[in-house]
């Protein structure tokens, strides 16, 4: 067990020297999101900080994103007869706070559009399916998802910059891992 703890660590250190010790890297489960499943979000530290919530019985596909206490942060819903795949974020009060859209055109790498209310959108680009993508506002990188920095089974990491708001980063990644996998 002391040779497994010591390359976790050494890893550690390489991956917060990349980040240069800015923003907090979650880890999340792929390809988990069915209705009725709940799955904990983690932080670097094994914490768990943001609960994914599948609510059973709806008729459109519904995840909440809570806080420990189990108290209703953001609602992701399905939009239901869009031409393209759409799904919206919500505030607890119901407020959409962001429109995640899967782009219609996309040459060799996915790209979905992020449109934030009241703020500036949102580009996320790379290879979605195999959880290797960014998050970008203005061309730059408020995020990065990532499946090589965990060597555990279905399991990827988010690495999101300071100064934003991780449960909406979050929420944008389970959105574009339910839309990408078509689970539910």
């Amino acid at each position: 067990m002391g040779l497994r703890d010591r390359r976790q660590d050494r890893r550690e250190e390489r991956r917060e020297e990349r980040r240069g010790g800015s923003g907090t890297t979650y880890r999340m489960r792929e390809k988990l999101f069915s209705i009725g499943d709940d799955y904990w979000i983690e932080d670097e530290q094994g914490q768990r900080v943001f609960k994914v919530n599948g609510k059973a019985l709806r008729v459109r596909e519904t995840l909440v994103i809570e806080d420990p206490s189990g108290q209703e942060l953001l609602k992701i819903q399905e939009r239901m007869l869009s031409i393209r795949d759409t799904m919206t974020i919500e505030s607890a009060g119901g407020e959409t706070v962001a429109t995640v859209k899967k782009a219609m055109i996309s040459p060799l790498r996915e790209r979905f559009k992020v449109d934030v209310a009241g703020g500036e959108g949102l580009d996320v680009q790379g290879n979605i399916v195999d959880h290797e993508y960014e998050i970008e506002r203005d061309g730059h990188k408020i995020a990065e998802v990532s499946k090589k920095w965990f060597r555990i089974a279905d399991t990827y990491g988010v690495e999101v910059a300071a100064g934003e708001d991780p449960a909406l980063v979050l929420a944008i990644a389970v959105v574009v891992d339910s839309m990408s996998h078509d689970v539910g």
